[in-house]
């Protein structure tokens, strides 16, 4: 006999985890599913473990410029297995945490084991202890995300590759890692790993690095990463790797074939649906075109009251966007109010040294609008807490409609890039026009002092 549940919650990251919390204090029975570990990507292989090692390698460059700052040091070392294990400890108490949670909640049961739709409302769950359990609900929430791509390249399959799990548990530094792929991914763990002592090679299919970015945007972070002393091979697809000890990747560039020689390898080219198990089939459940499960802007997926939240779903990839799945679940099915993911701000952050922080419109997007606009840049040179603190590469960007002075969006690419794209993003939230940051005062010498200016240089 099938288990009867009021709601059933499949995987357990930034969405659904609150949303399991918030459904069984309403009363609902509900179930959350976990095969793995509770707390999804962002805490277990994401966003928290990243970032701490990013905090690591930072320090490290930061120890290594000692003597731009008038300090004297020695030489720098990377106690490897001493920074996994800090990035290890950070996780275990995030994921404890959001553990607790779940265990301690009335109404609330968290099942570890892989679950399989057998019909439009039910569900079978293979045990990690051993055995099965059948559940039904009628609301079931698919919260399973995403995982790196694996491409189809000869001769991967005979050798040991990286993706961004296995890579966090390095405890030795790569003498030359190469990495596939020139997106967010790329581009933290090659600065990272730069940082730690190795070195790295990007190899991106495309022209550029972050496609989706204005030109300008890419071009200057190129040139950071390869101040940085990074290579970065544009055009470049690779053909074929083969294990010649180490790593040796075969590329093509316009037509020209060139061999690079590494230890690792990290595949960044690209994330895939955590699918293949769930059954959807089985439920009538559609996909899209993208091999992502399809939903509206209400998270509905073509089957009454199945839901589908975060990565798993398409469209961006971070972690505040899942959280905000939850809060449009929330609020439609415990609330009884109206919320939409329908122009929703995605606002988002590359983690490099210096940040790019992103809000709306790239100058591409507002450019193809057809709206008449005025853009305003300045390098991170002019702003006085960067030049004193030495850290001055990048550059502030804002797109402005010229005819109601509305901020359209900003790429941030400096120290603290994301905190800065942050507050232009309340400025938009609030309707308050470039002029009025332009003639604020900003206490000085802050970051956020830097609006002044940017409002002040337009070049078109």
């Amino acid at each position: 006999m099938a288990e009867q549940f009021d709601a059933i919650v499949i995987g357990s990251g930034q969405g659904g985890n609150p949303l399991a919390v918030a459904m069984a204090q309403q009363g609902w029975k509900t179930a959350i599913v976990e095969r793995r570990f509770v707390g999804g990507t962002c805490v277990n292989v994401g966003c928290t473990p990243t970032k701490t090692l990013v905090a690591t390698a930072r320090v490290a460059y930061l120890a290594r410029r000692a003597k731009d700052f008038g300090i004297t040091t020695g030489s720098v070392q990377i106690d490897m297995p001493a920074a996994i294990a800090r990035k290890r400890e950070i996780v275990a108490r995030s994921r404890g945490s959001s553990t607790k949670r779940l265990t301690n909640t009335a109404n609330l049961e968290l099942i570890e084991g892989d679950a399989t739709f057998t019909a439009p409302h039910g569900v079978a769950v293979r045990l990690n202890a051993g055995g099965q359990r059948t559940l039904t609900a009628e609301r079931i929430v698919v919260d399973t995300g995403v995982r790196t791509h694996i491409p189809q390249l000869e001769g991967l399959s005979t050798i040991s590759y990286l993706d961004n799990e296995s890579i966090l548990e390095l405890e030795a530094v790569p003498e030359h890692l190469i990495i596939l792929g020139g997106g967010v991914i790329a581009l933290e763990f090659a600065q990272m790993f730069r940082r730690f002592g190795s070195a790295v090679t990007i190899v991106q299919a495309g022209p550029s690095l972050v496609e989706h970015e204005d030109e300008d945007i890419s071009t200057e972070l190129a040139s950071i990463l390869r101040e940085d002393g990074i290579t970065l091979l544009f055009n470049a697809h690779a053909t074929s790797v083969a294990s010649d000890n180490g790593i040796l990747l075969s590329v093509d560039i316009n037509g020209t074939t060139q061999q690079i020689h590494g230890s690792h390898l990290l595949l960044a080219a690209g994330r895939t649906p955590n699918i293949e198990t769930l059954g959807l089939e089985h439920a009538g459940i559609e996909l899209n075109e993208h091999g992502y499960i399809q939903t509206d802007e209400w998270l509905e997926t073509n089957i009454g009251g199945v839901y589908a939240v975060g990565d798993v779903k398409g469209g961006p990839q971070f972690t505040h966007i899942s959280y905000d799945d939850y809060r449009v679940l929330k609020a439609n099915l415990l609330d009884k109010s109206y919320r939409t993911i329908k122009g929703r701000m995605v606002p988002y952050t590359i983690f490099t040294d210096p940040e790019l922080g992103r809000i709306g419109m790239t100058e591409a997007e507002a450019r193809h609008s057809g709206r008449s606009i005025k853009v305003a840049k300045m390098p991170m040179s002019y702003v006085a807490r960067a030049f004193e603190s030495a850290e001055e590469r990048g550059f502030l960007k804002a797109v402005v409609d010229a005819d109601t002075d509305q901020i359209l969006g900003a790429s941030c690419l400096g120290v603290n890039g994301g905190e800065l794209a942050t507050q232009i993003q309340i400025a938009m939230m609030g309707r308050i026009t470039a002029s009025r940051l332009r003639d604020a005062t900003w206490s000085h010498p802050t970051w956020s002092e830097a609006l002044n200016n940017l409002f002040s240089k337009y070049e078109s």
